[in-house]
């Protein structure tokens, strides 16, 4: 088998409150990954020396140290891949940052440690040394510029294609295990359950039908689906984005000048100006007054929290729940400089939820 593919870490199934009605709960599940539309998202390259992961090497007690800095090749497919994406004319805006604090996606180059992303905003609660996207393969090698444009998908919240319940696939179980557990990804059971044979909810696939030509869509050797009977010979997606994949970006990130439906304004950071040490009173507005201000969205049932980043987790700081009263809801916050928080404004629509982040200084 020469296909490689993307393997997700396991992420806990959401919790929420008991007792909500199923459509708010729907809302709820298919937007709590999806980034709040206009937002900027800024990504970096690891690039130093002591970015690195130290592995065991089998059989020897021993370990070697494999780096996460990829070729200045490398690094120009995957800026090409968000070029690509953004060009769509999308609502999200992607930009290089050199100061891996300032960005919310981190991506390595580690060898061997296979290609993923964190899905979406997921990406969010991970610590600024840490990797978000990892490409385990050599993206210049001849069909794998998909590969960065799958991983981008990810970024955008977009999942695997072949889980999705409108599918109808019928799998080989057995055959797909023992496909997987040979070379190159020696997946354990576990992970190719997660990864291929579990079917995901409804609320969570890109689109109402299969798209078996989708960037998110693995390819598949024959003697692995049992049904549709046509796919039976294997499913060869061309490794491009595809007319589905458009219109589902599109549809959750249009653009300013498209109408759409109501999005929140994403916060945008402005320099406080203060001193070592200093502190200042905050409150959340677009674009330079820094208040945040969450607008009247259909009942305005919404809830617009600020954390604080402590040893790269969100601590809960400051918050309001209007209780699904229409109004405008503004909440007041003390930040510190040097320091980074999020505002997370939740909205119970499939429109209009999102968290973003900012960096006090």
């Amino acid at each position: 088998m020469t296909a490689r593919y993307c393997s997700l870490a396991q992420a806990p199934a959401p919790a929420f409150a008991p007792g909500l009605a199923a459509g708010r709960l729907s809302a709820l599940a298919s937007g709590r990954r999806m980034w709040v539309n206009g937002t900027v998202l800024h990504y970096c390259f690891f690039d130093r020396d002591t970015d690195a992961s130290v592995i065991p090497v089998p059989g020897t007690g021993m370990t070697r140290r494999v780096p996460w800095t990829g070729s200045e090749e490398q690094r120009d497919v995957v800026r090409g891949c968000f070029a690509q994406w953004q060009d769509l004319g999308i609502g999200i805006t992607f930009a290089e940052v050199g100061d891996r604090s300032e960005a919310e996606l981190r991506i390595g180059f580690q060898l061997g440690a296979g290609s993923w992303s964190a899905v979406g905003r997921d990406a969010l609660p991970a610590g600024r040394h840490e990797r978000t996207m990892n490409f385990g393969w050599d993206l210049t090698a001849p069909g794998e510029r998909g590969t960065a444009l799958h991983e981008i998908g990810h970024v955008l919240g977009m999942l695997h294609e072949h889980q999705s319940p409108f599918a109808g696939i019928h799998w080989d179980d057995e055959a797909v295990y023992a496909e997987l557990a040979g070379p190159p990804h020696h997946w354990s059971r576990e992970t190719t359950h997660y990864n291929i044979l579990r079917k995901l909810g409804p609320d969570e696939v890109n689109g109402s039908v299969w798209d078996p030509q989708s960037i998110m869509e693995y390819p598949f050797p024959s003697g692995l689906v049992l049904e549709p009977e046509q796919y039976r010979a294997g499913v060869d997606p061309p490794g491009t984005l595809s007319a589905a994949d458009k219109e589902f970006v599109l549809r959750w990130y249009p653009p300013a000048d498209r109408p759409g439906p109501p999005a929140l304004v994403p916060f945008r950071s402005a320099p406080l100006g203060l001193g070592p040490g200093e502190q200042a009173d905050f409150v959340v507005d677009p674009p330079e007054t820094r208040t945040y201000t969450l607008g009247t969205f259909g009942d305005g049932d919404a809830v617009v929290v600020v954390f604080e980043e402590r040893d790269g987790e969100p601590r809960y700081l400051a918050g309001q729940d209007d209780g699904g009263t229409p109004h405008n809801a503004t909440i007041s916050a003390r930040l510190v400089k040097g320091r980074r928080y999020f505002v997370r404004a939740r909205l119970y629509s499939a429109w209009g939820s999102g968290e973003t982040a900012v960096m006090c200084w």
